[in-house]
């Protein structure tokens, strides 16, 4: 019984607990994984993959982790992060055929949303009149509220854009919707 993505946030949890012991097995700090869009929409689970020390991919939005994987690959000269993994549908993988386009929007749109509202300071207005539709920029901008909890709980990303989430960022801890809007 209960809403599935109790279940998923255990699986998630164990995932991440089993992490953490390897790591501490061998002398290691874990890594959290999340990106920002994932981070930006609440699309990671507390004790789950946010858990670890260090965060790398923090403020880099999903289509940024492609792109420096490919970069990385290319500079490398091997397929370190393979084609498939590059090209297949993101998925947190907590449930069969389970896609991330199947709660969030697409992560071109979901990018560009975040990066207009976080790094630009635009209002749901102002991304709506840039071309977005009004109901995913309120959607967007509402799970980026709601999730602020998750954020203050994230450990340290390095900071590469104009605006990442952390020390600078601080938004009210328990908005349960966006009354900027």
């Amino acid at each position: 019984g209960g809403h599935p993505v109790a279940g998923e946030n255990l699986q998630a949890r164990l995932r991440g607990l089993i992490v953490m012991a390897h790591a501490n097995a061998h002398g290691a700090m874990a890594i959290a994984t999340g990106n920002k869009s994932e981070l930006g929409q609440g699309y990671c689970t507390l004790y789950g993959d946010m858990a670890g020390g260090y965060a790398p991919l923090g403020d880099l939005y999903k289509m940024e982790v492609y792109a420096l994987a490919r970069l990385f690959n290319e500079r490398m000269g091997v397929e370190a992060v393979t084609e498939s993994t590059l090209t297949k549908p993101p998925s947190a993988e907590l449930a069969p055929d389970q896609k991330d386009e199947d709660s969030l929007p697409p992560y071109p749109i979901l990018d560009e949303i975040l990066r207009l509202h976080i790094e630009d300071g635009l209002d749901a207005t102002q991304i709506t009149a840039k071309g977005h539709d009004e109901k995913t920029v309120k959607e967007v901008l509402t799970r980026l509220a709601k999730n602020e909890h998750k954020r203050w709980q994230m450990p340290p990303a390095p900071r590469v854009s104009k605006r990442a989430f952390g020390q600078g960022w601080r938004q009210p801890l328990a908005a349960r919707h966006d009354w900027r809007q």
